[in-house]
């Protein structure tokens, strides 16, 4: 027996939600400054050890020198904290809070198809970039 398949109507298909995407993007509540840098959610965040993130924070929230700076995840003290391998010791403004309509963020970053490293090229899926984007749409 054949199964034919045909493509689903455009509007069978549910909108795209980064809601729907893991690791999300998470406003940052505090910034620990330090040899490490360590971020606070607003809300418990999905980032695991080793995962690449990087930091968006407009001027009004202060620590202006880490907008744009990447890091690796070093360790996860508490469901809200993550600790980046950034090192914000020397020459960065204290994190002000700021009810400001743009808010601080914090995202992962990684390839979004998939993420494969290694010797077969993007072949044979064993090996996988931390930060990639998982689809868990409903």
């Amino acid at each position: 027996m054949t199964v034919i398949s045909y493509p689903i109507p455009i509007y069978s298909n549910l909108p795209i939600q980064s809601d729907f995407y893991k690791p999300k993007r998470f406003v940052i509540e505090n910034i620990g400054l330090g040899m490490t840098t360590t971020i606070t959610t607003t809300e418990n965040h999905d980032y695991v050890v080793g995962q690449l993130c990087r930091l968006i924070i407009p001027p009004t929230f202060g620590s202006r020198q880490l907008n744009g700076r990447q890091g690796y995840v070093i360790s996860i003290p508490a469901d809200d904290q993550v600790v980046l391998d950034i090192d914000s010791a020397q020459n960065v403004d204290p994190f002000i809070a700021s009810s400001a309509t743009t808010k601080a963020q914090i995202l992962a970053i990684g390839d979004g198809n998939s993420g494969i490293i290694n010797s077969e090229g993007r072949v044979n899926n064993v090996t996988f970039i931390p930060g990639s984007f998982i689809n868990i749409s409903p």
